[in-house]
Formats: structure tokens, C-alpha cells, sequence
């Protein structure tokens, strides 16, 4: 990776001029502050006594032995707030607080990260402002009323596809406007430089904590590893320890309704070249195709550019799963380990229970990065629950 955020070609910096100055000065910023002992000593307790690391990592008896696999899951989804994004908004929180801002703003999609970024707005006593497609704020309802619960401001976002991909728009606008008082709290490992960087390092104590656990439970490190793909930042978050290990990197993406499998830019039959999007140059699906998923943090038309370049570099597969697929593993983690799973790791839990039942692997490592609650309107509609 070069010094401009590059991996294999893919990322960077496109944006355009009025962002360059700010992104610079962001760059600066998170380099010192990883330099900064006193940054990782603050960072650290909030992720211990606010946050409730570490988290742990389990085997799923059951479906251990239905599989005849070794199946472990990482348990991001007992973070507080119910996820993994709490990892990345109280870096990018501290980063901000750091710098002197005054605002925050985020972009969301399954409301899951404009919820800790509301979270991490109120600890630090910075107003907060966050961006979410109108299709998303129907189907999410539930994260929209935690978000102003704690005091954010949440805008509808009715242009284009009302979804994620154009509150990252709102939110872009709103920082070329607003930056010299505003830091904008990217929630995955997209956008230019140092937005898939940061991200990345905010999120790899997923992986580093999951390595020494799973070799203490399981005496080895896992044959391979598995987490759902939108952006990508919780999947990165764990491979990044992994990846000087011989262990098999599995990505799962949004396949949603179609077999096509228009909505996963990595899993496509026929891709098409790389194209700049948002400020990066990545893979991205037909722009004539409107994307789908069942899950919304997943509905995203591109992916982070370190997971185009793994893939270039064979170092990790990436699987479209459909939305049947997530709703059917989501249903049997739910029956068979007594965990509700957010629909988004539904996709990684259907990838790995496939990988396990094909017997590619005899020790698989998931990441469960979210809880069920969120979607539990969807299920009742799926599953007619009442």
C-alpha cells in the first residue's frame, strides 16, 4: 500500500478540490494520533469500561455438530449499541475531539452506525447530524428512534436510490460545506483516503482479540474466516490480524432477490472495471442496476477498496448470498444456538454453514458483528411470527 492509501491500485484519493485540504489535514491527524500514546490509552478504556471489551468468541455446539465443523463466532454483536460500529465512532470520535471539531455527522444505512455515532456524540458532548435513505429510515425505524433518543439529528435522504450510497452523498456535501468545524464519522472502509485505513485500524481489534481467543478454546488458529461484506469494515476488521496466518479469507455479499446477484460487486460472473466512486476507485455494480439487499447495511453498490485488491490478489473469495439464504440461517442460528443475528451477519452465517456442509474447512471463525433486534419487523413479516 503506498502513502496516498492505495492497496493493489484500488482506493486513493479522488475527490475534488474543495476536499483535498480537509482530507489532508485528516490524514495528518490520524497519523499523529496513531503515534499518540495517550490517544490508544484513552481509546482503549472506553473500549473496555464504555464499550465491553473484549468480546468473546464461542463454539456453536449445535451446529458444530449438525455441520460436522468446528464453528466459532466472534461476539461483536455484545458490543454496546449492538454492534461492531462502536469500534470505528470512538476512534473517529476521539479523532475528532482531537482536532477541536465541533460536529459530527455520519452517514447510515441499517441505522446501526448512525447509532453509535450518536452514541459517541453524546459521550463527548458533540452535536451530531446523521444522513439515512428514507427506505432505510422506514425499514430501520427502530435505530431512527435510538438515534434522536440520544439527541442526534437524523435527515432523510430522498434522492436516487434512498439508500445508503446517497446519504454518503448528503454527508460529503454537507462536509465540503462544513468542514473546518465538522469531522465526518465515515461508518465503513469506503471513500478516499484515509477514511478505509482509519476504519480498518479502528476495527482490527476484532481480529486481534479473535486470534489469541480462538487459539486458547480451540488450540489452533481456524482454518478459515468468515464475515458478511457491504463496505466491508467488520469483515476487514477481522482479516487484518489473520493475514500473515495460512487461514482462508471468505467474504459474504448481498445477493438479494435475484440470482444474477446484481448487488455484490466482488461476486458478479462478469465484472466490470474498476470505477472512482466516492472518492475512491473500487469495484462497483452496473449503475444501471438498482441495488437490493434484505439487509441494509448491506445495500451498498460498491465495496472497500482493500477487499477489490484481496480478491486481485487471491487472497480472499467473495460469495453473493441471497436474501433466502440470509433469512433461512438467520432463522437456524436463532433455533439452534438461542442467538438472534442482525440480518447483515445472516449473509457470513449462511456462507460459513455452506463452506462447512461442501467440508472445505474443519474450523470456520464468523463474525456475528450485530444483533437481531433491528430486524425483528422484518422476520415477523418473513416468518409470520405473530
Amino acid at each position: 500500500m503506498s502513502s496516498e492509501g492505495e492497496f493493489e491500485g484500488y482506493g486513493g484519493r479522488h475527490v475534488p478540490e474543495p476536499l483535498e485540504e480537509p482530507l489532508a489535514e485528516l490524514t495528518a491527524g490520524f497519523e499523529a494520533a496513531m503515534d499518540s500514546a495517550e490517544f490508544h490509552e484513552r481509546l482503549e478504556s472506553l473500549q473496555k469500561h464504555y464499550g465491553g471489551r473484549p468480546t468473546p468468541v464461542f463454539r456453536a455446539e449445535t451446529l458444530s455438530e449438525r455441520y460436522d465443523a468446528n464453528i466459532y463466532f466472534k461476539h461483536e454483536d455484545l458490543l454496546h449499541g449492538g454492534a461492531h460500529k462502536l469500534n470505528n465512532t470512538l476512534g473517529q470520535g476521539l479523532l475528532a475531539e482531537r482536532a477541536g471539531k465541533e460536529r459530527l455527522i455520519a452517514e447510515t444505512g441499517a441505522g446501526q452506525h448512525g447509532t453509535a455515532t450518536a452514541m459517541v456524540g453524546a459521550l463527548l458532548d458533540i452535536p451530531t447530524k446523521v444522513y439515512m435513505g428514507r427506505k432505510d429510515v422506514e425499514r430501520q425505524e427502530m435505530n431512527v428512534f435510538r438515534m434522536r433518543l440520544l439527541g442526534a439529528e437524523v435527515e432523510e435522504v430522498t434522492r436516487g436510490n434512498e439508500g445508503l450510497a446517497e446519504a454518503v452523498d448528503a454527508a460529503m456535501e454537507d462536509l465540503i460545506e462544513n468542514y473546518e468545524d465538522t469531522h465526518y464519522l465515515v461508518g465503513s472502509a469506503v471513500g478516499p483516503d484515509p477514511f478505509p485505513r482509519m476504519v480498518r485500524e479502528f476495527q482490527s481489534v476484532i481480529g486481534r482479540e479473535a486470534r489469541e481467543q480462538i487459539r486458547k478454546l480451540h488450540g489452533d488458529l481456524p482454518d478459515a474466516c468468515v464475515a458478511c461484506v457491504g463496505g466491508g469494515s467488520n469483515a476487514i476488521g477481522l482479516f487484518h490480524a489473520f493475514k500473515d496466518d495460512d487461514v482462508a479469507f471468505y467474504g459474504a455479499e448481498p445477493g438479494g432477490k435475484s440470482e444474477d446477484h446484481h448487488s455484490a460487486p466482488l461476486s458478479r460472473t462478469e465484472q466490470d472495471e474498476p470505477q472512482v466512486f466516492q472518492g475512491m476507485k473500487t469495484k462497483v455494480i452496473d449503475e444501471d442496476t438498482e441495488n437490493h439487499s434484505v439487509s441494509a447495511g448491506l445495500d451498498y453498490p460498491a465495496v472497500g477498496p482493500e477487499h477489490a485488491a484481496l480478491q486481485e490478489l487471491g487472497r480472499a473469495e467473495y460469495h453473493a448470498v441471497s436474501d433466502e439464504e440470509a433469512l433461512a440461517a438467520f432463522r437456524e442460528f436463532s433455533e439452534t444456538e438461542g442467538i438472534i443475528p442482525a440480518l447483515e451477519p445472516s449473509h457470513a452465517i449462511a456462507l460459513a454453514l455452506k463452506l462447512a456442509e461442501e467440508d472445505r474447512h474443519d474450523t470456520i471463525l464468523v463474525n456475528l458483528c450485530g444483533r437481531g433486534d433491528k430486524d425483528m419487523q422484518t422476520a415477523a413479516e418473513k416468518f409470520d411470527l405473530s
